[in-house]
């Protein structure tokens, strides 16, 4: 069987959209796909359909916006080329020759792989010489940039002016924005931080010396990664030498794309030969990112040649949850037409559920997940979605009440937990020791070393050229008397180590132990997840490897690692509506729908950020395959005025359920268990009527 032969074979699985869209010719292609509609099968057929046709797998590239997503579409790629290669022939002969090379071809096929930051970081490795950029950059996660960036605000004495300067996580908020959408501070603090416009002269200052403070330290920010490969593709030497490494490019989840984002795919392609986008612009959520969804519509327009295939047969969703989210959907100004449907078209339709209160719509919820629990459906099977992380709080107390127990998504991630970031900082000042932010992370956690002094080692170290003898000379304080020596012979031994990383990491973690539980109560768990990650750098080649990565796409949480273990067979889901994307689950109960949480009161400045909440709205609506359950609370107690705590407003349902998309709802008004029963009050015979109380009211005026 010839490989074409074999991957018609293959193909046939496909429905018809979406075979068209896996055997697309050269030309621009963009692939408009609903929630649900098999998205990453038809990018995985469309990468193995390429092979098939002769192209080089290492001269493809598929860029993705997470690291799971990558791994599992290269999986997936690599399971479809193994089938190809059992396909082929094993006759003598010539013609058997040729088929066992096209075979072995296949079989050992590699195709470029990850996510937009990861891949900047290979090619940034392979030609950062070209931009002189030093060989053993390092590359700061958020909280280091911002650590950074603090350092730099403290020394302008932006810290201690009587006014109110933008903290660190603000002041980083506002560069990123700019880098990633590729406008100028002040048109960024209009639009997006007006109350910090009165500042732009003194955060113009404060960014010019973060990029030089980066720049002499030798150290990358995320946006750097993204700003550098840029660089690269506006060079016209550079960019002719990138361009001639891939054949076809292929990018996932496009909605969620930055400006600086789509300039490079530009850039890689400049006429869109080879080039295939995958997105549903009516999931772009993320513009807090600089996401813009201006990329998914402009496609077209930078590419007129570009052809377009919508996916709409959805194959998670029944469709009386479909013919609902449609409708929500349907009232976006501007959007890709598309009607999602499904073969499943009996099942339930949605509820909209009118709830008294916050408890009563954590009672209702709990009632109703031990209902379905009851006849079949997992916990794990069922998901609590909301528009922030606090909106949960009072059915978090609820489900804890009554020992039922739940795993909650967008927490801490790993890296960014103080006691892994101090063990972290060891490896990266032993890796760059012009990295000022690890510096000043390690020194201080020494007994009797303050930042101040830490600043002035750090800045000895700096003028010896990273050589750690330079601290030899410098008498430490009495506390720190017996520990300083330790320290040098370990940060000495790390630049040039003789054993493997896992070795390093034991060796730092034997040094940090003692000084972590002086610093942290409970540290039994915290000691558990430097063991566990001694046992994650056994996995990595080189200590540089393991540090990218880990800052590049960190575990999600510390229960990823270490913790108590769940004894429970089974777990509910809460997440973040956000966090839930790309996720699905039997049933989804979408709490808080009420206009100021859903929209939030915070993201209705403006059309375009109104859009967005709507699109986000959507993308809960769509996680649920056979029950959707939306509950909107009539009544909210304000939770910060200690002096009238049974002070309360009435809430409206959200505005993107108005009347015409109801009509694809079960409408429903909870019971409250402690009402007074009617038929009590119907057995009472009493003098007074409404009618005569009504009466008395008249006659007080």
């Amino acid at each position: 069987m010839s490989p074409i032969s074999a991957i018609d074979d293959v193909l046939s699985r496909l429905n018809p959209q979406q075979r068209e869209a896996a055997t697309h010719g050269d030309k621009p292609l963009l692939i408009v796909a609903g929630a649900g509609t098999g998205k990453t099968a038809t990018l995985v057929h469309r990468v193995a359909w390429l092979i098939a046709r002769g192209v080089d797998p290492r001269r493809i590239l598929l860029l993705t916006f997470t690291r799971r997503a990558s791994a599992e579409m290269l999986r997936r790629v690599d399971a479809l080329l193994r089938q190809l290669a059992r396909a082929q022939p094993n006759d003598a002969g010539a013609t058997s020759e040729k088929s066992s090379a096209e075979a072995r071809r296949i079989r050992g096929s590699r195709v470029w792989g990850g996510t937009f930051h990861a891949v900047a970081t290979r090619l940034l490795r392979k030609y950062g010489k070209a931009i002189k950029l030093p060989a053993g950059f390092t590359i700061h996660d958020r909280t280091d940039s911002e650590d950074l960036l603090n350092v730099v605000r403290t020394e302008q004495g932006l810290a201690k002016i009587d006014r109110r300067f933008p903290k660190k996580g603000t002041a980083m908020a506002i560069y990123s924005r700019c880098v990633n959408s590729r406008q100028k501070i002040d048109r960024v603090l209009k639009k997006h931080y007006p109350w910090c416009k009165d500042w732009t002269d003194e955060l113009k200052k404060l960014f010019r010396a973060y990029v030089d403070r980066k720049e002499a330290a030798g150290v990358l920010d995320f946006d750097d990664l993204l700003l550098y490969w840029s660089a690269l593709l506006n060079d016209s030497e550079a960019a002719e030498s990138v361009r001639k490494m891939f054949d076809c490019v292929l990018v996932d989840e496009y909605q969620d794309t930055n400006v600086l984002q789509s300039e490079i795919l530009y850039g890689l392609s400049p006429d869109g030969r080879g080039l295939t986008i995958v997105g549903d612009d009516a999931q772009s959520i993320y513009s807090f990112r600089a996401a813009t969804v201006r990329n998914i519509f402009d496609f077209p327009e930078r590419y007129p040649d570009t052809t377009i295939v919508t996916l709409e047969q959805n194959y998670r969703s029944t469709q009386p949850i479909l013919d609902a989210t449609n409708q929500v959907i349907s009232l976006a100004p501007k959007r890709y037409t598309k009607n999602l449907w499904s073969e499943r078209t009996d099942g339930q339709r949605p509820w909209v559920v009118q709830c008294e209160d916050e408890d009563d719509q954590a009672d209702y919820v709990i009632r109703q997940i031990l209902t379905h629990r009851e006849s079949g459906i997992d916990l794990h099977r069922q998901a609590v979605l909301f528009r922030a992380s606090h909106h949960s709080m009072v059915l978090e107390a609820e489900l804890s009440r009554r020992d039922i127990p739940f795993h909650k998504y967008g927490g801490l991630k790993f890296v960014e937990t103080a006691h892994v970031k101090d063990l972290m900082a060891f490896l990266r000042l032993a890796e760059n020791p012009r990295d000022v932010v690890a510096g000043t992370r390690v020194l201080p956690l020494l007994p009797g070393i303050g930042p101040g002094k830490a600043m002035q080692l750090m800045d000895v170290l700096l003028e010896a050229g990273g050589n750690f003898d330079a601290w030899k000379t410098w008498k430490p304080p009495a506390a720190a008397a017996k520990l300083w020596p330790r320290l040098l012979t370990l940060m000495r031994g790390l630049v040039k180590p003789a054993d493997d990383l896992s070795a390093q990491v034991h060796r730092v973690r034997k040094f940090y132990a003692p000084l972590l539980e002086m610093k942290y109560d409970n540290s039994p768990p915290r000691l558990r997840d430097l063991e566990q990650l001694e046992q994650i750098a056994s996995r990595y080649r080189s200590r540089r490897k393991m540090l990218t990565e880990m800052t590049l796409d960190p575990p999600s949480s510390t229960q990823d690692l270490a913790g108590p273990p769940h004894l429970d067979d089974d777990y509910l889901i809460l997440s973040t509506i956000h966090s839930a994307k790309g996720l699905e689950w039997d049933s989804v109960f979408v709490i808080h729908v009420a206009d100021g949480n859903i929209p939030s009161d915070m993201a209705t400045g403006n059309p375009e950020e109104i859009e967005e909440e709507r699109r986000l709205f959507y993308v809960a609506l769509t996680r649920a395959k056979n029950w959707l359950y939306v509950c909107c609370p009539l009544r909210y107690y304000y939770a910060f005025r200690p002096t009238t705590s049974d002070q309360h407003g009435y809430a409206q349902r959200t505005r993107f359920l108005p009347k015409p998309v109801l009509e694809h709802f079960d409408q429903h008004v909870t019971q409250l268990d402690d009402d007074s029963d009617d038929r009590e009050g119907a057995k009472l015979t009493v003098a007074v009527t409404s009618r005569s109380i009504r009466q008395e009211m008249k006659e007080l005026w």
